[in-house]
């Protein structure tokens, strides 16, 4: 949970020179990392897998409910890995996750 912790930090913090793109990286890393540790810690072994939305559905498919705005955070799934690298994809902007709703 330290290192989630850690992740959430850095995501928080945006300065001049800061990609958004690695901000939600940060964010997502945040996520998985406290799902994986929630996990862990009720003895349930999870893959190595970077999809929010299944690890969120093994913590509900060990009794423990997961309230759907934590499912909303799936959405940060598709920076774990593609929006890291240069490529075509299109940048995140401050307005929001690129063909996704804003939340919050």
């Amino acid at each position: 949970m330290n290192r989630a912790r850690s992740n959430l930090a850095r995501a928080k913090l945006w300065e001049a020179g800061v990609y958004l793109e690695d901000l939600c990286f940060d964010a997502q890393q945040a996520a998985e990392k406290a799902i994986k540790g929630l996990l862990l810690s009720s003895g349930i072994h999870h893959p190595f897998s970077h999809d929010l939305a299944a690890l969120l559905s093994l913590v509900e498919q060990s009794g423990t409910d997961v309230p759907s705005e934590v499912f909303d955070a799936a959405i940060l799934t598709r920076y774990s890995v593609a929006g890291r690298y240069p490529g075509p994809t299109r940048p995140v902007t401050e307005g929001g996750p690129p063909g996704g709703r804003r939340t919050g």
